[in-house]
């Protein structure tokens, strides 16, 4: 087992493989500068080609704040010199049902913004197809999103649909929705991520129908409602 911030563990680990998906790590402050070690680590084991799971709309100046390190990071990867293919997802759509309260709302300040909310499953089986053949991917972005671009107040009534609850969107102003956020004590740069990504959603950086899954797996890409029905 090796740590994304172990650069000479990663090495080793990474040794004598060829292709290699690399999945964003987990949300801290940190997360470039172990994304950065792990490229690193991928230069010195010389690897052909590197897969990276990254998120839609990333830009040194996206709205959603984590997007901006998946900007770094794609940057990083092209400045090192490997190959790579870019898998940028849409919000998840497994996700949705989580985002409801205890009393059945979703809140954010995303107004009547849109997402082409994507199944993990669709992402997988996307990440599949390169890995196969990553040559045929090299230097490319792909866009992985659901079939539909759907509001919150949408998507609340395919939630409900699918769990029998009575779920509804509210949309919050900036002001309630840090309020809202702040009984759970998390650090500032991480209430900004979960506020940014209603915000995002209000300025249309999710609104991003691609059909990059149907060409990646042959198939359709599975709506809200068929990806909650498992």
């Amino acid at each position: 087992m090796a740590a994304y911030y172990d650069r000479d563990a990663m090495r080793k680990a990474l040794t004598g493989a060829a292709t290699v998906l690399m999945v964003s790590g987990a949300e801290t402050p940190e997360r470039v500068a172990q994304h950065k070690t792990f490229i690193d680590a991928a230069v010195d084991a010389q690897i052909e080609h590197l897969v990276y799971t990254s998120f839609v709309s990333a830009a040194p100046d996206a709205v959603f704040t984590l997007a901006r390190d998946h900007w770094a990071t794609e940057e990083y990867i092209k400045a090192s010199g490997i190959p790579y293919t870019f898998l940028r997802d849409n919000l998840y759509a497994d996700f949705l049902p989580l985002l409801v309260g205890e009393d059945g709302v979703i809140r954010g300040p995303a107004g009547d913004g849109r997402a082409a909310v994507v199944s993990q499953d669709d992402v997988a089986d996307s990440a599949v197809a390169v890995l196969r053949e990553p040559g045929a991917h090299s230097g490319r972005t792909y866009d992985l999103s659901g079939p539909e671009a759907l509001t919150f107040t949408e998507m609340a009534a395919v939630v409900a649909r699918a769990t029998g609850r009575d779920v509804r969107f509210h949309n919050e102003s900036l002001e309630e929705a840090y309020e809202s956020r702040a009984s759970y004590g998390a650090p500032s740069w991480q209430v900004d991520a979960w506020v940014s990504t209603y915000t995002a959603v209000a300025a249309g950086q999710m609104d991003v129908v691609d059909q990059a899954v149907a060409n990646l797996t042959g198939r359709p890409a599975m709506t809200l409602a068929e990806t909650l029905r498992g």
